[in-house]
């Protein structure tokens, strides 16, 4: 089917890019505008599951995952805080397909800018406004220039620009807690597995361990309890002592894990109530700017993959007068699956912060919770568009 449509991006996260490189494997034009005067991220560990991995590998970008990310084994394991065990780590779905990378930020970010032919991310570009006719839509810049496109994605962030032209505008929901994140070099701590994903679980706080760039790096993540809100930056500082005081007299390991952190940021963690409507005339919302999530179940950029995948799809086989159509399809076709998945990543990070007075009990909620994550894994959109 002919698709003349122009198609213009705003954000050159995750989900933005990845949509510019399946909008085009579909044939449609698209551009990226990204406010940062080059591309990457401050950042550390992403995951990377097999519900998006499915479609990262139809845009031709599956080798390159696994190349610049690390495989996470059947090895891996929940702990209480003293280093007893709990259950394993689902890290397969249903047909035993293991797909789970440990992905840098940055990586991520350069291997789905490099899918793109040059010239589709314009980079420096803040947006600032954004208006629509029956004819077009177009985007004004703080750097004074002014795009038209026939459909504008909103994907740049939870503190989205664009959100407040498709719903109202609502403050995001602090979660009462906040994370310390960093990598440490392999080769200070030579003996540490490089293919598994590991989590301590304690009072109000938990602790995450898992491998990037092919085992060169490990990746960190601490969430502790605390009451005011912290700013939602990648870039904070933290300090390495608070970060040890919050997990001393942890599992012996974790500690000795901890002495080798030179540098950690501080992140507050953010999300929003599932939205009724992603969609208004020309403009859609993609990624975080429909959904925030909480990252208790790693799916924050695997949905905007699914996102991206599920607008090109559609778009391609809608003719292009009926833009507005392709667009309520994909809104109504992702509302109730993304919505699940916020919610669900609600109540594991009330499991992982032990908010039940019976330990067995949030013991066994962890083990059973294998089932739902396989039900994620499971999950094809490109299958259930076409049954559709």
């Amino acid at each position: 089917m002919k698709n003349d449509l122009n198609v213009a991006i705003v954000g050159g996260g995750i989900g933005g890019l990845f949509t510019a490189n399946a909008l085009l494997k579909h044939g449609i034009n698209v551009s990226v505008y990204e406010q940062a005067p080059e591309l990457g991220e401050v950042g550390a560990g992403v995951m990377i599951t097999p519900n998006s991995m499915r479609q990262l590998q139809r845009v031709g970008l599956g080798e390159a995952v696994e190349k610049s990310g690390s495989l996470i084994g059947s090895k891996s394991q929940y702990y209480r805080f003293d280093g007893s065990p709990i259950s394993g780590v689902q890290v397969t779905d249903s047909a035993g397909w293991n797909a789970v990378y440990g992905m840098h930020r940055a990586d991520m970010i350069s291997l789905l800018a490099d899918g793109l032919p040059e010239g589709v991310i314009h980079e420096g570009h803040r947006c600032i406004g954004f208006e629509q006719s029956p004819d077009k839509a177009i985007v004004s810049f703080e750097n004074g220039v002014k795009i038209d496109a026939d459909i504008v994605i909103a994907a740049d962030g939870i503190h989205s620009v664009l959100q407040h032209h498709v719903v109202p505008p609502a403050d995001p929901v602090y979660s009462g807690s906040l994370v310390y994140r960093g990598v440490i070099p392999h080769e200070l701590m030579p003996d540490w597995p490089m293919d598994t994903w590991q989590m301590w679980l304690g009072e109000k706080k938990h602790f995450l361990v898992f491998p990037l760039r092919s085992g060169k790096l490990i990746n960190f993540v601490g969430f502790v309890s605390a009451n005011v809100a912290e700013r939602e930056s990648w870039s904070e500082p933290g300090d390495p002592n608070m970060l040890r005081a919050e997990f001393a007299g942890w599992d012996d390991k974790l500690v000795e894990l901890l002495t080798h952190v030179e540098k950690t940021f501080r992140w507050g963690l953010f999300d929003r109530d599932p939205l009724d409507h992603w969609v208004n005339g020309r403009l859609a919302l993609l990624g975080d700017a429909a959904h925030a999530m909480l990252p208790h179940l790693g799916q924050g950029a695997n949905q905007s993959i699914e996102d991206g995948m599920a607008l090109a799809v559609i778009l391609s086989k809608t003719p292009s007068s009926d833009f507005s159509l392709a667009l309520d399809i994909y809104q109504k076709f992702r509302l109730q699956r993304v919505a699940d998945v916020q919610t669900n990543a609600r109540k594991n990070g009330l499991r992982y912060d032990s908010i039940c007075a019976d330990l067995a009990v949030r013991d066994a909620e962890i083990t059973a919770h294998a089932t739902f994550r396989k039900s994620i894994y499971d999950y094809d959109v490109v299958e259930k568009l076409n049954a559709m």
